[in-house]
């Protein structure tokens, strides 16, 4: 294990200006988004799709790096033939990938999960990293519910989490830490931050007990919001502080980077909030504060896609708009004019 490898590897991927477009998605679910806009998900469309947003002019200089699905990892650009993780390199961006397998029923538990895929993982990331891979993804799912999250759930997602982020380091692969809170739900937004305060208390713990070097690694946890059902949306100078003070309590400055998910949110309120907190933060930072979004960089340009060959370059100019503006909350810099 090159430890200076792996922290300047996390460096790169949280670098102030730049964040992770996180394109990821499993087949089942790039089929949920593809039947939003009545296209047919077949390897062909979504390697198109994919294709779009990789070969935006200009993207690099807000995209440090990508997630990809196994599926992506081993296509090729449709302009040369070069493939993903080559022409992402060549850009400046890392390619990454994706390698749990799901969320599934928690045994002894209703409503609870944890999330699988340690089985062959070793192996699987000795493979990846010959592709080309050089972070990776696991994510925990935890729900708020009227008696979850149980301390059964946090201590198995973190510890499979932590487990997850040693193998990727022993095999020279940064790992992304993402432990997510889901929003659905009623719960007040002081909920979410207690949960969220347990949550992170717990991973960092089962990180540390298992030796995974904090340098090397890019945390990816929800911001502290209310449920979306809660019938008192917080604003957004609530969101931001509550989710400062949870940072500061509970992330090791030693963590080059927070790359956080958007979970749900609208386009415009993730990269509000992420814009506030840098705000509130300022040159004060043990952290660089990111984005590592999925659905509030990619839902524009889904959109005016379509599918279409011939919305290519409008389906574009929506991602770099959107890419742009990320870059600029990620520095204390957005305005809603912009939008």
């Amino acid at each position: 294990m090159n430890l200076n490898s792996l922290s300047d590897i996390a460096k790169a991927m949280v670098e102030k200006g730049r964040g992770i477009l996180a394109a990821d998605e499993s087949t089942p679910t790039c089929k949920k988004r593809f039947d939003s806009i009545n296209v047919e998900s077949t390897g062909e469309n979504r390697n198109a799709y994919r294709d779009m947003l990789f070969t935006t002019p200009g993207m690099e200089k807000f995209i440090s790096g990508v997630i990809l699905f196994d599926e992506t990892l081993r296509q090729s650009s449709l302009a040369d033939g070069e493939r993903y993780p080559d022409y992402l390199k060549n850009l400046g961006v890392i390619p990454g990938i994706k390698v749990d397998k799901g969320a599934h029923p928690l045994p002894g538990s209703e409503e609870e999960k944890v999330t699988e895929g340690l089985d062959g993982l070793n192996s699987r990331l000795k493979e990846y990293y010959d592709l080309g891979a050089r972070f990776a993804k696991w994510r925990a799912v935890i729900t708020i519910g009227e008696s979850a999250p149980s301390g059964t759930c946090l201590v198995a997602n973190a510890h499979a989490l932590a487990r997850y982020a040693s193998l990727c380091q022993e095999n020279g692969i940064v790992p992304i830490v993402e432990p997510e809170i889901l929003m659905e739900g009623e719960h007040t937004i002081e909920e979410s931050f207690i949960v969220t305060e347990e949550v992170l208390h717990a991973t960092f713990n089962e990180l540390h007990s298992q030796n995974v070097l904090l340098e090397g690694m890019v945390l990816k946890p929800n911001m502290v919001l209310s449920g979306y059902g809660c019938s008192e949306q917080a604003n957004v100078d609530e969101v931001a502080e509550m989710t400062v003070t949870v940072l500061k309590r509970c992330v090791p400055s030693a963590v080059p980077g927070i790359a956080f998910l958007s979970g749900g949110q609208s386009d415009e309120d993730a990269t509000a909030h992420l814009n506030k907190m840098n705000q509130i933060l300022g040159n004060n930072n043990p952290w660089n504060l990111t984005y590592s979004y999925g659905r509030a960089l990619q839902a524009p340009a889904l959109a005016a896609w379509g599918g279409k060959q011939e919305n290519v370059k409008k389906a574009q100019d929506a991602f770099y708009k959107r890419a742009k503006l990320n870059s600029l909350a990620s520095k204390g810099e957005y305005g809603s004019d912009m939008e």
